[in-house]
């Protein structure tokens, strides 16, 4: 009985070995060819290990930074907001700019967690649970500088609408009054989404655990999970909902923040392109944190194989395609400015780019528009130190940008006779510097105690764990 040869049969052996797949061919989302048992000993065995030396270091020196915004804070409120370099006509000044930089890293984890979710991108399952408790740890952050803005911070709770012997209720026409609601929505969700998410695998730890102290601990946190088919069935259909939730949150929320400036009169803020400007800058910035952050991680615990190249590549298309959406932003300022015909409109952007605050702004151009630019090149992605460093340039610009947007317009506003010039106090610099430092402590505790990643979500995504054997990427 003759056999047909096909075309590959009579190839060339040594030429076949040189065909290189097709790009668009999946890689593997665990490289080298990692077994399930691997991936569960790897993750619980950043918890269960020794706390490295470096931990303790970083812990001891990101205390002490934080320790900056503590001072700063008991000192502003024995004194009062004039120790910030708020003053007329600059009445908002480093807390409004700070506020919004912290608000909008915290958007990547939602956008990782919720959106890539229900757009079923399986890359996610490995930087999802760092990128959601990035998002949590960013949003305490962001909070303290509006609650302490108030000026009589003992009197915050009246931004909700308590009812009260004085029949005190917030003014809800104000944005700042829509911002209470959206960023405490917000914080909501996002906590209950990285926690629930990570209920099956603190089961794990506790189950593994030989000291006493893990089993309670680990076991109150778990909440009696028992990897029954129906605790999984649960937890699926309420991870979808919460996915679903949040995803018109990362619009929202950011959209919200953007009314700050654009409900106002005020030219350079009072314009429609501020809420898609707003949220795609967000996402931008919230993308580069992730680098920053996951970078580091990846070379410390040795997770070459569980966060590849591929994640870093797509990280890094995402972050190009939102700051070019940002770089679009920019120009659109300056000819709907154009176009409008409005002398205070355009004497607005022409005082951004040659004013006072001309440093500040081509800071932000450069580092938020010309340098991710880089990421069109496929060696400049595959260089990790340049990319960790390209995205430490994305996280400076986009602080500029808020710092251009609140700081130029206010302080060139329609009087000429009450211009000024913004300078931020030294306890302006130490407040907002110590916040990185609560950040870090925030952020270094939760990789000591807590998964750093979703055990069952990279298992579900390797090839073992495809019924018929084939390669589930």
């Amino acid at each position: 009985m003759s056999t047909v040869k096909t075309a590959s049969d009579q190839a060339d052996p040594a030429i076949l070995g040189k065909i290189k797949p097709a790009p668009w061919i999946d890689k593997p989302l665990v490289e080298n060819k990692r077994n399930l048992h691997w991936v569960t000993e790897k993750i619980c065995g950043i918890v269960e290990r020794k706390t490295p030396v470096w931990w303790w270091w970083c812990f001891i020196l990101a205390l002490c930074i934080a320790s900056f915004t503590g001072m700063g804070l008991v000192y502003l409120v024995s004194t009062g907001v004039g120790v910030w370099g708020n003053s007329n006509p600059v009445n908002w000044g480093w807390a409004i700019v700070n506020f919004v930089f912290w608000i909008g890293i915290g958007h990547a984890g939602t956008l990782i967690s919720a959106v890539l979710c229900l757009l079923k991108q399986k890359w996610r399952t490995s930087i999802n649970r760092a990128s959601e408790a990035m998002t949590v740890f960013a949003v305490l952050c962001a909070g303290i500088f509006p609650l302490f803005h108030v000026g009589r911070v003992w009197f915050a709770w009246w931004l909700f609408p308590i009812p009260n012997s004085n029949a005190i209720w917030p003014q809800f026409r104000s944005p700042l009054e829509w911002d209470v609601f959206a960023v405490s929505t917000y914080a909501t969700v996002s906590i209950l989404f990285w926690y629930m998410g990570m209920i099956p695998d603190l089961a794990v730890i506790r189950d593994r655990a030989k000291e006493t102290w893990r089993k309670y601990f680990y076991g109150v946190l778990s909440m009696g999970w028992r990897n029954a088919n129906n605790h999984w069935r649960n937890f699926e259909m309420a991870y979808l909902l919460l996915a679903g939730l949040s995803t018109p949150l990362v619009l929202s929320v950011h959209t919200i923040v953007s009314f700050d400036f654009a409900v106002a009169n005020l030219p350079g803020w009072h314009t429609t392109i501020f809420p898609p400007y707003f949220v795609a800058g967000a996402i931008f910035s919230g993308f580069g944190m992730v680098l920053t952050l996951l970078l580091p991680l990846r070379s410390l615990f040795g997770l070459h194989d569980l966060i590849t190249q591929g994640h870093i590549d797509n990280i890094c298309k995402i972050t190009l395609a939102t700051g070019t959406m940002v770089g679009y932003a920019y120009s659109m300022e300056f000819f709907i400015a154009w176009y409008g015909a409005n002398s205070y409109e355009s004497f607005a952007f022409i005082n951004r780019a040659f004013g006072n605050y001309w440093w500040a702004y081509w800071i932000m151009v450069s580092c938020n528009v010309i340098s991710p630019q880089l990421f069109w090149f496929k060696k400049i992605r595959d260089n990790t130190p340049l990319v960790w460093i390209i995205s430490i340039f994305v996280n400076i610009g986009m602080w500029f940008e808020r710092f251009v947007i609140a700081n130029t317009t206010l302080s060139r506003d329609f009087l000429p006779s009450s211009w000024g010039y913004y300078s931020p106090t030294i306890v302006d610099i130490f407040t907002f510097a110590g916040t990185f430092g609560f950040f870090s402590v925030l952020f270094l505790l939760f990789i000591r105690f807590l998964p750093l990643m979703p055990m069952a979500e990279v298992k579900m995504v390797m090839p073992q764990a495809d019924p018929h054997g084939s390669k589930n990427h």
